[in-house]
């Protein structure tokens, strides 16, 4: 697989096809190939004597249906977009190891996507949640119905952290590749848990609202000279992060979050914003790692 692919995993849903194509459309804008994979489903461990044999059948019926799966994958690709460089691959291997390897020289990672349930992040994990936690590239839980590339914006989160400047990074990229205006959005509170503010009547919300702005501004205005063809869009918001972000995805086509590194959590690791928008948005949802990585 080239370096700079972009590459999408499937498991023969119409969810997965559906992101296929809208793999194949980003591959497109961005001028680079496309690599679809069909890998065998993880399982946890332990399993007892009935569960084991569900895996078994359930990895006997992908295993057959492999190659059927890839093939209609890659003629609705093809019907769509007959110039662009399609490859396939079929792995024995488990889909998260095989996304997550793929991830060393991929540009992009797609998935077909799932609701993703707290208890999933909390107990077992699924695979969007292992692959976005621990690929060395951005990753997409594909959301909503929408196939192609459009003129809506991209919408990119930013707290002023580590993996918030890494994801401001990744959104300029993709807004000018997509040729697309880019919505930063930061929020704050004016709530503050009880204890830390004693007379809250003397606060001069004015002056931490113009103090959000100015943060904000400072940091895209850093991104903006390096990418000044993107135009860019920056608000502020008074509420929780989750709501913030989920308010401008009904606009948008593309919404861009951090992940804050390794943990053996993954809820820890994503953060709630992250894990709402995976759970909530209507819009395909990109992780990327912090700026150090």
């Amino acid at each position: 697989m080239p370096e700079n692919t972009v590459v999408v995993g499937i498991d023969g849903s119409d969810s997965a096809l559906q992101a296929a194509r809208w793999a194949a459309a980003v591959a497109t804008a961005c001028g680079a190939p496309l690599h679809i994979v069909h890998a065998m489903p993880s399982f946890g461990r332990n399993l007892t004597e009935t569960a084991a044999a569900i895996q078994a059948a359930i990895m006997s019926y992908q295993r057959d249906s492999a190659l059927i799966f890839l093939r209609a994958a890659r003629d609705a690709v093809r019907q769509d977009r007959p110039d662009l460089t399609v490859t396939t691959e079929a792995s024995e291997t488990p889909v998260d190891e095989a996304l997550i390897e793929a991830s060393r020289t991929a540009r992009l990672i797609v998935l077909g996507g799932k609701d993703v349930t707290g208890a999933a992040a909390v107990l077992l994990g699924s695979t969007t949640l292992r692959v976005a936690t621990r690929a060395e590239c951005p990753v997409v839980a594909f959301r909503g119905d929408r196939v192609a590339v459009a003129d809506k914006p991209i919408v990119v989160g930013v707290d002023g952290s580590d993996a918030g400047v890494g994801v401001l990074a990744t959104a300029f990229e993709f807004a000018r590749s997509l040729q697309v205006k880019l919505v930063a959005v930061r929020s704050w509170t004016t709530r503050a848990p009880v204890g830390d503010v004693t007379v809250p009547f003397l606060i001069d919300w004015d002056a931490l609202e113009a103090a959000e702005w100015s943060a904000l501004t400072d940091l895209v205005d850093e991104w903006r000279q390096r990418y000044p063809e993107v135009d860019v869009e920056c608000v502020v918001e008074t509420m929780s992060p989750g709501r913030a972000l989920l308010r401008h995805a009904a606009d948008a086509q593309l919404v861009v979050v951090g992940s804050r590194g390794r943990n053996a959590l993954t809820g820890l690791v994503l953060g709630s914003t992250s894990m709402n928008l995976l759970h909530h948005s209507p819009v395909p949802v990109m992780v990327t790692r912090a700026a150090a990585d």
